[in-house]
């Protein structure tokens, strides 16, 4: 049974083939509006979230599909103690694929070895959010017409941003791909994805503290928020909450073709000033995480049918 926990489990190839069909609804979206007619989408979503799961939901409703689920951990049995294995065997005699959040890092693997139907990770704790490096993907795809030979900076929270980790992992297997890490001491990118995944490809980065410094350089600038959720002090949070604020001033040297990401919620991080700035893309990210969850799930429904 085919899943999705992490972005590698799909190759280039693969990855490619999702964008061009979520081109393909983008212009003919009729095209599409019955694909899954008759089947059912379980969203288990054991964490928060507003993006990903109406995302998903949006997502399936468009495909003419239904949803049954829940939205947050108390209201199904794992508040009585079930284990995730249990419920992903429950929900498989009920739904055609799974959606998964958690906050408990390989919890989305547990269900995908015990469920008998496709599982997406829809964000594992710390991890990786492979749905949302989709609508990252995409978004770069729409908006710059490549993958290869680009300078990426990310910019916040590197150390606890699971869609950071996952979007290095995907662009890494590009060539020419330059990744600038910026970030307070503290919140730097982990070590093991420096080692496995930049060392290993042998990706160009580099490190600074310093936004303004390398912003000329930037292709795409990928801005985060600092997670209070996965701090275990909140004097840290604190201290670190407002390390980077991106403010129409900082944008002067910029590049005219610049591409400001961000996989939402905002807190202050991006100043509301840049929202009409044409080279604000996080908005975009929104609706293109709809098509290519769309694309996504249509995928491993045909190749569960099999």
């Amino acid at each position: 049974m085919r899943s999705l926990i992490d972005i590698v489990d799909f190759s280039v190839e693969e990855l490619d083939a999702l964008i061009a069909t979520a081109c393909d609804i983008i212009d003919n979206p009729a095209k599409y509006s019955e694909k899954c007619k008759g089947k059912k989408l379980a969203t288990l979503f054991f964490e928060p979230s507003t993006r990903t799961r109406l995302s998903f939901e949006a997502a399936m409703y468009e495909l003419g599909g239904n949803v049954i689920g829940f939205s947050e951990a108390k209201s199904s049995s794992a508040a009585k103690g079930e284990s995730v294995a249990d419920t992903a065997k429950v929900i498989s005699c009920y739904a055609d694929i799974i959606a998964m959040r958690h906050p408990k890092e390989g919890a989305a693997y547990v269900a995908a070895k015990n469920a008998t139907i496709p599982v997406i990770n829809a964000g594992d704790g710390g991890h990786c959010h492979p749905t949302q490096t989709l609508a990252d993907l995409l978004t770069i795809y729409r908006e710059k017409g490549r993958f290869d030979n680009l300078t990426v900076g990310f910019c916040g929270d590197l150390k606890f941003g699971r869609t950071v980790h996952s979007l290095i992992n995907a662009l890494s297997r590009y060539t020419g791909i330059k990744i600038v890490l910026i970030s307070p001491l503290e919140l730097k990118l982990p070590s093991y994805v420096k080692k496995d995944v930049l060392e290993k490809n042998n990706i160009t980065y580099v490190q600074t503290t310093d936004l303004e410094e390398v912003m000329p350089e930037l292709d795409v600038l990928y801005m985060t928020r600092v997670q209070r959720e996965r701090f275990f002090n909140e004097e840290d949070y604190l201290r670190l909450k407002d390390s980077y604020i991106l403010e129409p001033s900082k944008l002067k040297n910029a590049k005219s073709d610049l591409c400001i990401m961000h996989p939402l919620p905002r807190v202050n991080e991006i100043s509301v000033a840049i929202d009409d700035d044409p080279r604000a893309c996080y908005f975009k990210q929104v609706l293109n995480g709809k098509y290519m969850r769309m694309a996504l799930i249509l995928k491993l429904l045909e190749e569960a049918a099999k």
